[in-house]
């Protein structure tokens, strides 16, 4: 199997920087091209009348989400073309999980490289985990990278140039 394309999502954390880091490193030696999306979730609020609503009071919120997403890419794209030129961005809007298996099946990537935030117990119940949504639903292979424990907090590096 011939890896060509690789889907790397990103919120611009630490973890998902690394396994951009990574990405950057693995397609390398395979010339393969990475696509790095950023998705816009829909914020959502509590009404007494419609719980989880979108708001329209919240569309301010959405456009300037979108737009911080927007000129955050354009910074990582600019950063890391002399790091490996077969690079392009995406914005994508939606449920992040669904978005990234969307956008993976779309432009037919041969992998997603991803990290793992290593959410447990209450967090992991009540947030969920976009990296093991993806696993379940992609189709095709996840790689999913996991920042050691001691390192999540240190900014050290990630996307380097």
């Amino acid at each position: 199997m011939a890896i060509k394309h690789i889907l790397v999502p990103v919120d611009f954390s630490v973890p998902s920087l690394r396994a951009l880091d990574y990405a950057i490193d693995f397609a390398q030696p395979l010339g393969a091209e990475l696509i790095v999306v950023f998705v816009v979730e829909p914020i959502y609020s509590i009404t007494p009348g419609d719980l989880y609503a979108p708001s329209s009071e919240l569309s301010y919120l959405m456009q300037e989400q979108r737009q911080q997403g927007k000129e955050q890419l354009a910074q990582l794209e600019a950063r890391l073309q002399k790091r490996h030129k077969k690079l392009r961005t995406v914005l994508g809007d939606g449920l992040a999980y669904q978005a990234i298996v969307d956008a993976a099946k779309k432009l037919k990537v041969d992998l997603i490289v991803m990290a793992t935030h290593g959410r447990t117990g209450l967090s992991h119940l009540f947030m969920g985990s976009v990296a093991e949504k993806v696993v379940r639903t992609a189709v095709c292979p996840v790689l999913t990278i996991r920042v050691p424990e001691g390192r999540k907090g240190r900014r050290s590096k990630p996307a380097r140039s």
